[in-house]
Parts: C-alpha cells; structure tokens; sequence
C-alpha cells in the first residue's frame, strides 16, 4: 500500500452508503488508449503481459495514477481461465478469441475439467496480491465472463454476430447446455474466489453477450446458473457487480439476483431505470463514442447522466462501454476531474 489514504469511495457506493463524490472508473481503462500500454503491445502479446505480474500490475495501476480514478480493474481477459479446464483458445489480434476445439455434443462438455486457480493461474493471483498489497490507493475490481458468453465462444469458435451456433446448441441439447452452464458455474466461483482471497475488493461479472437472448430464455436457461454464482459469491462479502451490452430489457432480471450492483450500457438512461423499479446501486452509462466528441458536448452528457444518479444514493459513474483505443488519455484524466468536482459541489450544496 502506498502513503496516500485509502479511497474508499467506490466500496461505499456499492453498498448504497453516502459518498462525498459520485465515483468514477471505466471499463478498459488498463491499456488500449494509453501510449505507455500501446509501447509495451510492441513488446509483448496480452497472453505475455498478463503471465508478467510486474508488468501486469503496472498496466493495471496506470489508469488509477494517470486519471485518479477511484477503483482499478485487474488487466487480463476473460478467456484467462478457459485453458485451465482443456479449452484451446488464443487470442488473435484484430479477430479477438479463437477456439480450436469448440463444443459440439454432451461428450464435449463431459471432457472439460476444473479450475486450480493456485497451480492453474499462479500470474492472477501474483498480480492481485501485487496490487494490494503495496501499490493501490483504490479498491481492485477482479472479474470473470458469464457461462453465456463464455459459452458462446467455445461453441461458436470465436466472435459472432448473430450466435446462432450457440442458441441451437442451446435450444437442441438442453441436457448439454445445462450440464456446461454447471461447469462453467464452478469455474466461476473457484476462479473468482481464488482472486478475493489473494486481495480484489469487489468483482465485475461481464455477460458481454446474453442481450442476444430474450427474457424467456434469459429466465430458464441462465438466470438459474446466476442465482447459483452471486449465491455462491455472497460469502465472500464485497460487493458484486453484473454487466452486459445490449441488454437493457433484462435489466430487472439482474436486479433480481443476489448481487449489489446493476451496470447499464448507454441504450437505458438511469431514470428509467429507476423507473422500472431498479433501487440497487447503479453504473453507467456514457456511450463511449462520446469520448471522441469535443469537450462541450461530453461536459454536456455527462452532467445528464450524473445528475439523474445523483438523485438518490447508490451510484458509480462509469462508460456504457470499454474504452476505444482511439480516446485521447487526457479526456478521461479531465472527464474524471470533471465528475469529482461537479458531484462533489452539487452534493456539497445539497447538504447546506
């Protein structure tokens, strides 16, 4: 830990409490953007950054340095664990995940193993307690891709717009698809645990791509497999976040679940949210793109958005989105200024 006091803010805010600032982080803010990040990319590939705990955790804790946002997220991938239990899968650029032996049969999902985050993904864990324990000022924010959309990758093989690979599978072998969405649930819960243990504060589970599912669906063949991850999470007692794209119209559904904090992307304002009787604590909800607009119009919107959170406590600012690699470092440094003077005067002033 550094010198610096702790800011806890972010933890407050999850939990609902009353903060003095609405706080602020943004999804992919390790990397990406930042020049510092794209000079290691020359070097080395994401696979090799994340197996360097040293190099990870710089990646990490240079959004936090740079933009003085009020919690960190963990750099690394998703897919991180998928080779743990017997999946190929490689990260190519410009395509993203690629598995070369997708599933296809009940006997495919019978061949995957377990998780032993110890002796599996020793790197993470290094990270993590790295981070914790002497280099961050901010809560760590670990995280995991939801059964769905890992799911959807190891039956479609890689990226897909329509997944329809992944809803026939799911729609023609029930007992196949629940007997994956189990395992993927364990490896879930070990692997997310394994990361509170060696120090994360909270954690972010991203179903990047369940909004291709209807609410019907979304209700009998993943909403069971949630309930069962959040239930499990539940004792470890930090709080819990779920996020996806394009997925506002299963919003309440996620507010059911057993966890603390529903992230909307940029399609469902947070009025309306509220509106449809969301009260937990809410993120969002800039659409990214904004960020490549001039400074007068990402004032503008981010005003909107904040001033609609602040209406109750329970709040985080982040992006409906990751950030592009095309976003200019020092507007999120200035945007991150922005939203901690705005809310921190306006809820001064609300206090008087």
């Amino acid at each position: 830990m550094t010198d610096l006091q702790f800011n806890d803010t972010f933890l407050k805010a999850c939990r609902g409490e009353k903060t003095d600032h609405v706080p602020v982080w943004y999804m992919r803010q390790a990397g990406r953007s930042q020049p510092e990040y794209r000079a290691i990319k020359e070097k080395y590939s994401l696979f090799e950054i994340t197996h360097q705990p040293e190099l990870c955790a710089y990646v990490t804790r240079l959004p936090v340095e740079q933009y003085g946002v009020d919690a960190a997220i963990l750099y690394k991938d998703i897919m991180t664990p998928l080779p743990s239990i017997g999946v190929d899968v490689e990260i190519k650029s410009g395509i993203g995940p690629v598995i070369d032996n997708p599933i296809r049969s009940f006997a495919d999902v019978e061949k995957l193993g377990e998780i032993d985050p110890e002796s599996d993904i020793p790197y993470v864990l290094d990270t993590i307690k790295l981070l914790t324990q002497e280099q961050l000022n901010v809560p760590l924010i670990g995280f995991a891709g939801a059964p769905f959309t890992m799911a959807s990758y190891m039956i479609e093989g890689g990226p897909s717009k329509s997944y329809n690979k992944t809803k026939a599978f799911m729609y023609a072998e029930p007992k196949a698809w629940f007997a994956l969405m189990d395992k993927l649930a364990e490896m879930t819960i070990v692997y997310l645990k394994a990361q509170i243990k060696a120090g994360a504060k909270a954690f972010q589970i991203f179903d990047s791509w369940v909004g291709a599912l209807n609410e019907a669906d979304y209700r009998y063949y993943i909403k069971p497999v949630m309930e069962r991850i959040f239930s499990a999470m539940k004792e470890e007692n930090v709080p819990m976040i779920m996020f996806g794209v394009g997925a506002s119209h299963l919003a309440r559904d996620w507010h059911d679940l057993p966890l603390d904090v529903v992230g909307l992307d940029w399609r469902l304002q947070v009025d309306k949210a509220r509106e449809m009787g969301l009260t937990k604590t809410l993120m969002g909800n800039l659409d990214p793109a904004i960020l490549l607009a001039p400074w007068n119009v990402i004032e503008e919107r981010a005003k909107h958005i904040l001033d609609q959170g602040m209406k109750q406590d329970g709040y985080i600012f982040n992006l409906g989105h990751g950030v592009f690699p095309s976003v200019n470092p020092d507007v999120l440094k200035r945007l991150t200024a922005f939203i901690h003077d705005y809310t921190k005067n306006a809820k001064s002033a609300r206090s008087i």
